[in-house]
């Protein structure tokens, strides 16, 4: 060391003592406050709209429950919420002469609870819903074990043979090439109603392996979906795309809308694009226009591309990516064991 060198002692940096939660100071308070509103206000925002639309469907219904019943409208506990599912039971369902279907009121629950905890701020015990899950339960074993049947069920899945039988339906027209695209669009990705509706016209993007399609808005988180040339012509989503948006004009409109409506007479395309109700009808219509007796629904393309890809073989997650399920799915799992109990059969060289 040289005499201009000082030595100096290392510095020992001591962390400040952890303070319990129940001695923070006024400010500290409710500046955490002001972070925790600030979350639940980001989450809430962020929400895509169809979940936001359920959610106050939801809330809707719940408070229609209380009205009636008298429970006070914040009273979200385990006892209410069984109370709620057994007044839903007797309630009409979305078809005239129905009751609501369990799937339905299953996700009253959860709308309920999710927005008592976001919207309204309310500390609810972890499992507030157990209970009323398990009487639902109880409810549709009853149900089972009297014949009785609610709701619509699963979708039919929307399957290759059915394309092509629809796809030779089309009209030679450019509503009959819109609807083509949608169909196998809708098939291809195993699209939601509503992510195909929010499509813009940027978000399909040519690739040399064919085409790569940005659902930007989704139910569970955005996804960029790869579409391959099909080896059929008159199925191949890639050109069926390419013929809509050549045809309607909108290739040099990246904010257009990717399917347009149709003027009524004209058939020219205008400036609003379909709305997911609108999606749904085009495939019940498609199959309806190629004499299929299956009724089809918006959900039929997502449920045929699950099951058409299990039955060559490919993995769950290479589905579920394709069609943006959540991991774990219980209702991917419900269509691939359609498939996997001929695949994987206890009786097979058996008997």
């Amino acid at each position: 060391m040289s005499e201009h060198q000082v030595e100096v002692e290392p510095v020992t940096v001591r962390p400040a003592p952890a303070v319990r939660p129940e001695a923070y100071d006024a400010p500290t308070r409710a500046a955490l406050a002001h972070i925790d509103r600030q979350a639940v206000q980001d989450v809430r925002d962020n929400r895509p709209k169809n979940t936001q639309d359920s959610y106050e469907q939801d809330w809707a219904t719940w408070s229609r429950f209380c009205a009636e019943t008298g429970v006070p409208l914040l009273a979200v506990t385990s006892g209410t919420l069984v109370m709620f599912v057994e007044w839903l039971w007797t309630q009409p369902g979305w078809r005239k002469g129905t009751l609501a279907a369990p799937s339905t009121i299953d996700r009253r629950i959860t709308g309920t609870v999710v927005t008592a905890r976001t919207d309204h701020e309310l500390t609810l015990e972890e499992g507030v819903a157990r209970l009323a899950r398990n009487r639902l339960k109880q409810l549709v074993k009853e149900m089972e074990q009297d014949g009785e049947q609610r709701g619509r069920g699963q979708a039919p899945p929307l399957l290759v043979d059915h394309l092509i039988k629809i796809s030779a339906a089309m009209p030679d027209n450019l509503m009959g090439i819109r609807d083509r695209s949608i169909v196998l669009t809708h098939f291809s990705v195993a699209g939601r109603e509503h992510e195909i509706a929010a499509t813009r016209v940027r978000d399909y993007a040519d690739d040399p392996g064919g085409l790569l399609v940005d659902l930007r808005v989704s139910k569970v988180s955005p996804r960029t979906d790869p579409i391959t040339f099909a080896s059929r012509p008159s199925i191949c989503p890639v050109r069926a795309w390419h013929a809509w948006r050549d045809a309607s004009g909108i290739a040099n409109q990246p904010n257009s809308p990717a399917y347009r409506r149709l003027h009524n007479r004209w058939h020219t395309p205008m400036e609003a694009g379909l709305s997911p109700e609108a999606i749904g009808d085009v495939i019940t219509r498609a199959g309806q226009r190629a004499g299929i007796e299956i009724r089809f629904t918006g959900h039929s393309p997502r449920r045929g591309l699950a099951t058409a890809s299990r039955l060559k073989g490919h993995d769950r997650i290479v589905i579920a990516k394709q069609g943006g399920w959540a991991p774990g799915s219980k209702v991917l799992d419900d269509y691939l064991e359609v498939v996997d109990q001929w695949e994987d059969n206890a009786l097979i060289g058996v008997m």
